[in-house]
């Protein structure tokens, strides 16, 4: 049932900042909230869908980021969820999901504005992302619709039961390394 649902959590981590290190991957998460809709939906329940980032470059001295979600590694952690549904999200045709950014800015301290490209299920879009935090630990949150990516929400009963195509995303980015966004890298000088 999460099948396509959950292909849209990739454009998150991409306001990850540290220096040439590798980003602390095993701690950078995003976090998917699924909502039900429709007139039994009471009978359906709510997902939360983690998916752990697979790999995070980012040059601050360029100001750009290259974020990349495995989709086989996202896990549902709400208890309701049946084995075939956990299954499901790890057998998608489409392994990643990639964010590349085109542009991020600093437009208070600790508060960045993230511009790039989300490729997820065939599709790219460009995204904007407001992001706040520090060195150590970036924070956001947004919404995306399902069908901006060419995916439908699933619908059973006729549309009585359904999921709704916004989807709310948070994600918490670390760094392996602390760097300040936006100063230059003393290794490439």
């Amino acid at each position: 049932m999460l099948y396509s649902i959950i292909l849209l959590a990739g454009f998150l981590p991409a306001v990850q900042t540290q220096g040439s290190a590798a980003s602390s991957a095993q701690q950078s998460a995003i976090t998917i909230h699924v909502f039900k809709s429709g007139l039994f939906s009471g009978f359906a329940h709510n997902h939360i869908v983690v998916a752990p980032i697979a790999q995070a470059t980012v040059d601050p001295a360029r100001m750009t980021a290259d974020i990349t979600v495995a989709t086989k590694d996202m896990k549902v952690t709400d208890p309701e969820v049946s084995e075939k549904d956990r299954t499901e999200i790890q057998t998608t045709k489409f392994s990643e999901i990639r964010f590349k950014s085109s542009r991020i800015e600093q437009t208070t301290p600790q508060h960045y504005r993230v511009m790039g490209m989300l490729d997820l299920h065939g599709a790219s879009k460009e995204i904007v992302l407001e992001v706040t935090g520090g060195p150590e630990h970036y924070h956001g949150a947004t919404k995306l619709k399902q069908t901006d990516f060419g995916i439908k929400p699933i619908s059973m009963g006729g549309g009585s039961i359904k999921v709704k195509d916004e989807l709310q995303l948070e994600f918490d980015v670390y760094s392996a390394a602390p760097a300040k966004m936006g100063a230059a890298n003393p290794s490439n000088r």
